[in-house]
């Protein structure tokens, strides 16, 4: 028996190759099945079925990519009626793989048709369980409301999730846990980052697991749940009803632009601009009104919050970053991808079209402070836990929506951790015709300098 976790950090998802005996089970695969295929290629193995956990919202699955190229069943529990085939399992069923078995849980509540799958090894013992979006190392998920069920609430999912976790502590301590996600996704609130950990430690650490009643839990769950994600439902009905096949798409993205070309498009198209580069090159110089996304950080998860993933959208990354970068926005749905630019942004020359942003680090921060309102793009949680004197909370994922609170006749100082997210937020600002300065080292630096008496706790 051999079981790979294949974590995807720009979606914080992990899915999961388990082998026997020649045959194989893909779990949850993401939408780019490269690296599965050379699995099963230097295995030579056969693709027995793919299973999925539920009807994901936060990524494009690669179940119908896997399907089409090895003629291999999809699995999903009761619940799911996809147009497309697939076999539909119910509570308790067993599936065999080589020397081994899955079998079915039912555990609705994130979902209505979530499943988990129980792994019983060659020698009938209960070894592993894969917990998609139900059980997360030291969270659950949360009652996903990007599906929008009707005559069902939130407190109706989360009391059914309750249940579900009930059935999966019925497991033994030692079996170990694969869930679907680690900390980063946004389909639970507190999630580890362990990506894996076992049902036995969970029962005591788990906050969720912990609670002294049933009402208590689903309190606990369904407050301050965020409003989901626009590309959410976008990914859900993708995924339930069908979606362009991958290579068709990335091939009709990766079309290299010249500086002319590029520019034509965008100032004809309306296209965004999303430039993949490092924040503090793109600081120095980048094309007036596009928007920073470093691929180093968490493109996917960013790209999904802050744009509509049905945008025409145009890349300009780093020489060699092209094919990543349309591969992570693919993952999540972009799939208008007009081009990148070919080439370095040096092919620009009109000093007209090009901006900056300014930078000052933590260090120097003293120096023009109360000139300043001062915007903390952290998380809320991170903002209470403590943060700058007279600064603002106003979280990355939510400046698209209260944009309207933002006064032009202001200059902005702008942080959050340690940089990447507040070049974002940054160049969302410049966009908005806003005066920023933003903290290079953030409130990681702040926290190492000696201006660390301008801290609230």
């Amino acid at each position: 028996m051999f079981i790979k976790q294949i974590y995807t950090k720009c979606l914080a998802q992990a899915s999961y190759y388990i082998e026997s005996e020649g045959e194989v089970v893909i779990i949850d695969p993401i939408r780019d099945i490269d690296e599965y295929v050379n699995l099963i290629n230097t295995n030579n193995s056969k693709l027995k079925y793919i299973l999925e956990t539920h009807f994901h919202a936060d990524f494009i699955s690669g179940h119908l990519e896997l399907a089409k190229k090895y003629s291999s069943p999809i699995i999903f529990g009761p619940n799911a009626s996809p147009p497309y085939n697939i076999i539909s399992k119910d509570d308790g069923d067993l599936i065999e793989i080589g020397k081994i078995k899955i079998k079915i849980l039912h555990t609705p509540g994130h979902t209505l048709e979530s499943v988990s799958y129980l792994l019983i090894d060659e020698n009938e013992k209960e070894y592993a369980v894969f917990t998609g979006d139900t059980l997360f190392v030291g969270d659950v998920g949360i009652p996903d409301v990007a599906q929008r069920y009707e005559n069902i609430t939130k407190e109706e999912l989360a009391s059914i999730l309750y249940d579900s976790l009930d059935k999966l502590m019925m497991l033994d301590d030692e079996v170990i846990l694969y869930p679907g996600h680690g900390k980063g996704t946004q389909c639970g609130k507190n999630l580890s980052s362990d990506t894996f950990s076992t049902i036995g430690k969970q029962r005591k650490l788990n906050y969720a697991l912990n609670f002294e009643n049933k009402s208590k839990f689903i309190d606990s769950i369904c407050s301050n749940i965020p409003n989901p994600p626009g590309y959410f439902l976008e990914a859900v009905n993708k995924n339930a009803k069908g979606y362009n096949d991958y290579d068709l798409i990335f091939e009709r993205s990766h079309v290299a632009l010249d500086e002319f070309k590029f520019l034509d498009l965008v100032n004809k198209n309306n296209c965004v601009v999303i430039d993949s580069r490092d924040p503090n090159e793109f600081a120095k110089k980048h094309l007036k009104d596009s928007i920073n996304i470093g691929l180093k950080g968490s493109f996917a998860i960013s790209a999904g919050n802050l744009i509509d993933v049905n945008s025409d959208v145009l890349i300009i990354s780093n020489p060699g970053d092209e094919n990543e970068s349309i591969k992570r926005l693919l993952r999540v749905g972009f799939d208008n991808i007009i081009g990148f630019l070919d080439g370095s942004i040096e092919k620009f020359q009109d000093e007209h079209i090009m901006d900056s942003i300014q930078q000052v680090k933590s260090k120097n921060l003293d120096e023009n402070y109360n000139d300043y309102k001062i915007i903390d793009v952290r998380t809320k949680s991170e903002y209470k836990s403590s943060h700058l004197l007279n600064s603002i909370n106003l979280p990355l994922f939510d400046i698209t929506d209260e944009k309207n609170i933002l006064n032009k006749d202001e200059n902005y100082l702008i942080h959050c951790q340690t940089g990447y997210r507040s070049m974002i937020a940054s160049s969302l600002f410049k966009k908005m015709n806003l005066n920023v300065v933003e903290i290079k080292d953030g409130f990681k630096g702040i926290l190492n300098s000696e201006n660390k008496n301008l801290i609230v706790c």
